[in-house]
C-alpha cells in the first residue's frame, strides 16, 4: 500500500470543508452565506483535481502524522473513491447554488437559514472522509459526522413534523451505528486490526466473522434506509427544506451504501455465501416494489420523492447477489461483474442528479404556491416550464428510459442479472420501472393540465429553476464517458481482483 504515490490532496479534501465551515460561524448571516458558498465552490474545485490527478497518476494515498497503518491512519483515493467524491462535488455545487438563491429569496421573511451552511460543510468533509477511509473506526468517525450533521439540517426548519421526523432519523441512525460499531469490535478482536487492507488478508471464516458481517451489513442497512428499515427516510426528507431534501437523498445514504460495497468486496470475502446474497438482493427487490408503490399513491409531490428513494436504493442492494454465484454455477460471461458493478455506479450517479433535480423542483414549487400538493400542479407547464422539464427529465431517469443514465444502470443490471443465471431478479426490475413511469407520467399529466380554480403564483427566481434543469440534464449526460468510466473503475482493485475472493472463494458455498 505505502508504495502507491503519495499526495496531500486527501487530506485537503477533508480539511478544506472542515477549515471553512469553521470559518462561517463567525460571521452573521449573509456573511456566513458568503463564506459557505465560497467554501463549497472551493471543495467542489479541489475534488474535481483531486478526481483528475487520480486518472493520472493512479490510486492516491496520504498517510497523518508519517505512521503507516496499522498505527497509523491511511486516506486512499483509488478510482471508486474518486468517481463518489467526483460525484458528490458536481451535485453538491448545484445544491449550494440553489441554497445561495434559495434562502436569499426567503431572507425577508425569517427564512435565511445561516446554520445550513456549515452544516453542510461539516457534511460534505463527513463525506469525502469516509470514501477516502482505509480503517474501520476512521469510517465509524465519519458515519456519525454525516449522521449528526445531516439530523441537524433535517430540523433545520424548526417545524414540528420536521423535529419529529428529525429525531426518529436520529434514532434509526444510533441503533445503526451501534450495530455497526459492534461488528468492527468483533472484527478487531480476531484480528488485531482495523485497516481494510490488512483485514482482507488477515480476516479466516469462523462464528465471530460471520456474526461481524451479518451485525455490520444491518447496521448499513438502517443507515442507508434499505427495506425494511426505511421508516424513517420518507418523513425525514419530505419535511426538510428543499437543498437538505436534495443532500439527504442524492448524497447522504450513498456514503453508507459505499462502505457496504466496500466490506462485501475487500473484507467478507471469506464468509460470504449464495444465501447471504439473496437475502440482500430480496430486501432490494421489495424496495423497488414497496418504494414505487407507496410513491404512486401518495397526494404530496415531495413524499412522492421520497418513496421513490426508497425505491431507487433497493436497485443498488440488488448488485450484491450477482458478487456471489450458487455453489457449482458459472456465470454465462466473464463480463457479468463488469456489467454488475457499472450498474451500481450508474444507479448512484443516475439517481443523485435525477433525485436532488426532483427534490429541488419541489421547492421551487413550494416557494410559488405555498405547499406541494399534487393536485395543485395543474397549468404547472404554463407558468414555469422549465421546471416541468426538470421533473420530467429527472422523471425519465428515474423510470430507466434511454438515453439517461437510469436506462445505463436498468440496462447493465438486467445484463449482469442474466449473464450470472440469476434471472429471477429481471422481474423485479421491470416492475420497479412501470411503478416509476406511473408516478412520474402522473405528475406529468397533472402538469399539463388546464387549472381547475386560480391559484396565486408567487415569483420564483429564474436561477433556481435553472439548477433543477441543469441537474436533470446532467442525469443524461453521465451516459457519454460511459465506456471512460468503466475503463476507469477496473483499473481499481475493488473492481477487478478485489472481488474474486467471493467468486473464487470454494467451499461452505462460497463460491
Amino acid at each position: 500500500m505505502t508504495d502507491l504515490p503519495t499526495s496531500p490532496l486527501p487530506a485537503l479534501l477533508v480539511g478544506l470543508p472542515i477549515l471553512m465551515a469553521t470559518l462561517s460561524l463567525f460571521f452573521r448571516t449573509r456573511g456566513k452565506a458568503l463564506v459557505g458558498l465560497v467554501g463549497c465552490l472551493l471543495t467542489a474545485g479541489l475534488s474535481f483535481i483531486a478526481f483528475a490527478e487520480v486518472t493520472r497518476r493512479g490510486t492516491l494515498i496520504h498517510i497523518l502524522g508519517g505512521w503507516d497503518p496499522p498505527l497509523g491512519i491511511l486516506l486512499r483515493m483509488d478510482p471508486l473513491a474518486a468517481v463518489f467524491i467526483g460525484m458528490t462535488a458536481a451535485v453538491g455545487a448545484f445544491i449550494s447554488l440553489y441554497a445561495w438563491w434559495y434562502f436569499r429569496a426567503q431572507e425577508s421573511t425569517g427564512g435565511a437559514f445561516p446554520l445550513f451552511w456549515p452544516l453542510w460543510l461539516f457534511l460534505w468533509a463527513g463525506l469525502n472522509g469516509l470514501f477516502l477511509s482505509n480503517d474501520l473506526f476512521n469510517l465509524f468517525v465519519t458515519i456519525e459526522v454525516i449522521g449528526i450533521s445531516a439530523v441537524a439540517l433535517a430540523v433545520l426548519s424548526g417545524k414540528v413534523a420536521a423535529l419529529f421526523a428529525g429525531l426518529r432519523y436520529l434514532l434509526a441512525a444510533i441503533a445503526g451505528s451501534m450495530a455497526y460499531l459492534f461488528g468492527v469490535a468483533l472484527l478487531y478482536g480476531s484480528t488485531g486490526t482495523l485497516d481494510i487492507g490488512l483485514l482482507g488478508q488477515a480476516l479466516e471464516p469462523g462464528p465471530a466473522t460471520t456474526f461481524a458481517l451479518l451485525v455490520i451489513t444491518l447496521g448499513l442497512m438502517i443507515k442507508t434506509a434499505s427495506f425494511p428499515f426505511h421508516f424513517w427516510l420518507p418523513p425525514a426528507h419530505s419535511s426538510a427544506l428543499a437543498p437538505v431534501s436534495a443532500l439527504l437523498s442524492a448524497l447522504v445514504v450513498k456514503g453508507t451504501f459505499y462502505i457496504l460495497l466496500r466490506l462485501w468486496t475487500e473484507v467478507f470475502g471469506v464468509s460470504l455465501t449464495f444465501a447471504a446474497g439473496q437475502l440482500i438482493g430480496l430486501a432490494g427487490a421489495a424496495a423497488v416494489i414497496w418504494g414505487s408503490w407507496q410513491a404512486f399513491m401518495q397526494t404530496n409531490l415531495k413524499l412522492v420523492v421520497a418513496h421513490s428513494s426508497v425505491a431507487q436504493l433497493g436497485y443498488l442492494l440488488m448488485i450484491f447477489p450477482l458478487l456471489v454465484l450458487a455453489p457449482g454455477v458459472t456465470a454465462g460471461s466473464a463480463d457479468w461483474l463488469s456489467s454488475a458493478w457499472t450498474a451500481g455506479v450508474y444507479q448512484v450517479m443516475a439517481h443523485a442528479f435525477a433525485k436532488s433535480s426532483f427534490f429541488l423542483s419541489a421547492g421551487i414549487i413550494i416557494m410559488a404556491l405555498g405547499h406541494d400538493r399534487i393536485e395543485s400542479l395543474r397549468d404547472l407547464a404554463t407558468r414555469m416550464p422549465m421546471t416541468v422539464m426538470a421533473m420530467g427529465l429527472a422523471g425519465v431517469s428515474l423510470i430507466g428510459l434511454p438515453p439517461s443514465g437510469g436506462f445505463m444502470a436498468k440496462w447493465m443490471l438486467l445484463k449482469g442479472i442474466f449473464l450470472s443465471g440469476q434471472w429471477w431478479w429481471a422481474p423485479a426490475v421491470l416492475a420497479g420501472s412501470m411503478l416509476a413511469a406511473g408516478y412520474v407520467f402522473r405528475i406529468l399529466r397533472l402538469a399539463f393540465a388546464p387549472a381547475a380554480e386560480k391559484q396565486t403564483w408567487r415569483p420564483v427566481p429564474v436561477a433556481l429553476q435553472l439548477v433543477a434543469l441543469l441537474l436533470a440534464l446532467a442525469s443524461f449526460l453521465i451516459v457519454f464517458p460511459a465506456d471512460y468510466l468503466v475503463q476507469f473503475l477496473e483499473s481499481s482493485k475493488i473492481f477487478g481482483s478485489g472481488v474474486e475472493t467471493i467468486v473464487e472463494g470454494g467451499g461452505d458455498g462460497n463460491y
